[in-house]
Parts: C-alpha cells; sequence; structure tokens
C-alpha cells in the first residue's frame, strides 16, 4: 500500500498560480499512491478556488480513485451558494466505510476555524485499514491540543470496537465491517518535532490499544524529518524550512513500513508531499 499525504493549499503555488492538474502530475510522479490524502481543498470560495468545484476537479483528474471529500468548513454566501473548505481522499483500493469527525473548536480568541478529520477505511490483501486525515488549527496551540486528543481517543474507541463480539452480517446501517488490522492518520498537523504535541501523538494508551510512532521515525530513527513547508515560500514561512506534515501509524502496522520519503524539490504548494509504502 503507497499512500501520499499533502496540503496543497487549494492548489497555490509558490509562483501564484491555482493548478490543480499540476498537483496531481506532481503527486503522481513522486509515488504512484494507492490512497491520496489531500487537504485545504475549496469550493465556493472564489478567493480560493475561481469558482472552479475543487472536488470534483480532483476527482476527474484521479479517474482511477474513488474520491471522498467532506467538509471542515460549511457555508453559504450571500446569495446562499455553498462554500466548503476541507479535506479530499482519492483511493483506488475499496472504500469499505467514510467517516466525517469535527474536531474540538475551543471558544477563545484566537483565529480559528472549524477542523476536520476525514476517515475512510480501505480494503488492502492484508486486511481492512482505516486512514484518517486531518489539518489541525495554525493560529492555537489550545485548538491543537483538543484535536490531538480528540484523534487519539477516535483512534482509541475504534480499535476497541472492533474487538466486540457483536457482529451484524446484514446489508443494513447496522452491518459490521471486518476489523482493520490496523491505523494511520496523516496531515498537516502544525506542529514542529520538537513540540511536545507531537510526543504527545504517540503516547501509550491506558488499554492495550497499540500507540502510534511517527512513520518517518520508524523507517528513519534519528534522521531529522525532512521539511514539509518552508522550502520555497519564504513569504508565508520567513523561518524557512521545517517540518509540520506527518504520517503516524499504529504500532501494528509499524514493522511493515518500507520507506517514508518528501518531496523537497516541487513548488505547487507551500508544503512538499509526504508517501509512505506499507508492505504486509
Amino acid at each position: 500500500m503507497k499512500l501520499v499525504t499533502w496540503n496543497i493549499q487549494w492548489g497555490l503555488g509558490c509562483d501564484g498560480r491555482v493548478d490543480l492538474a499540476r498537483i496531481v502530475d506532481v503527486a503522481r510522479s513522486f509515488c504512484d499512491a494507492d490512497v491520496f490524502c489531500f487537504q485545504e481543498i475549496s469550493h465556493g470560495f472564489a478567493a480560493h478556488d475561481g469558482h472552479e468545484d475543487q472536488p470534483a476537479r480532483l476527482a476527474s483528474l484521479l479517474p482511477g480513485h474513488a474520491a471522498v471529500f467532506r467538509p471542515a468548513v460549511e457555508m453559504r454566501s450571500g446569495d446562499g451558494r455553498p462554500q466548503v473548505f476541507g479535506n479530499i481522499i482519492l483511493s483506488r483500493l475499496p472504500v469499505l466505510q467514510v467517516t466525517s469527525h469535527m474536531l474540538p473548536w475551543p471558544a477563545t480568541e484566537a483565529r480559528s476555524m472549524q477542523r476536520q478529520a476525514l476517515e475512510v477505511t480501505v480494503a488492502t490483501d492484508a486486511g481492512p485499514i482505516r486512514v484518517t486525515t486531518c489539518h489541525l488549527e495554525y493560529h492555537s496551540h489550545e485548538h491543537r491540543q483538543a484535536q490531538v486528543k480528540r484523534l487519539r481517543d477516535l483512534y482509541e474507541d475504534a480499535a476497541k470496537r472492533a474487538r466486540l463480539a457483536f457482529r451484524d452480517p446484514s446489508d443494513g446501517p447496522y452491518r459490521t465491517l471486518p476489523a482493520p488490522i490496523g491505523s494511520i492518520v496523516c496531515g498537516d498537523f502544525n506542529f514542529e518535532p520538537h513540540d511536545p504535541l507531537h510526543a504527545d501523538m504517540q503516547q501509550p494508551f491506558s488499554s492495550d490499544v497499540p500507540a502510534f510512532v511517527d512513520a518517518w521515525t520508524a523507517r528513519h530513527g534519528t534522521i531529522l524529518h525532512s521539511p514539509t513547508t518552508g522550502v520555497a515560500d519564504r513569504r508565508q514561512w520567513p523561518q524557512g524550512p521545517h517540518c509540520r506534515d506527518y504520517i503516524f501509524i499504529s504500532g501494528d502496522l509499524a514493522s511493515g513500513i518500507d520507506d517514508v520519503t518528501v518531496d523537497v524539490e516541487t513548488t505547487a504548494s507551500d508544503h512538499q508531499p509526504v508517501a509512505m509504502t506499507l508492505r504486509r
């Protein structure tokens, strides 16, 4: 299984041009992934998308992948037109289930917006895998802290639920799926590796649920994570190259990590795509 996560900034490159076809070309050239997880997808916010339906456009550019888009932000313009902004997962592996989780949005004075984690369960030859992509709040540590806790709670609950004896073989909405063999949570976390939240994401659980590990560390050990933003866009990121995009993987899958890489060359977004190859 090959996976790519990338904050594509609605297709806005460092040259100031919005080009979703370029995004897809770069992503596929970097890694012909089974699952693409993109953050910052827009429709109805004309300043970003120029009136283009970006979820539909991405689906058309990857016709061999099933497209699952869910908004984090959903508004209406003054004339009643939908305005949505969120995450998309495109999978050529069969999608068994989709869940959209709204993440905590604390009532603080920080500039902020609703954040979301989009989860799909995909079928692999080894068994189902839960893949969740997210984009945590940029402007507030308090928000990110609450969102990390929620991501961990969601994963722990799902892992415990998969172990329940109850099974419904019907074709109705109570139907239970085969238990996933592991979980992946990826995206733009808006914290750096030295931030305590990076360690918090990997803390053991009080139950016997396998902890998350940073896939980069599991593959590369003490080698510093390649930068995922600030590589070319110094206007938005005056601090220069640094990392804030990760793939966290449950410990029961960690031994199957074959490689984790970052495309540090592309300037098609202000972020860099991160790829993982998982073998079983």
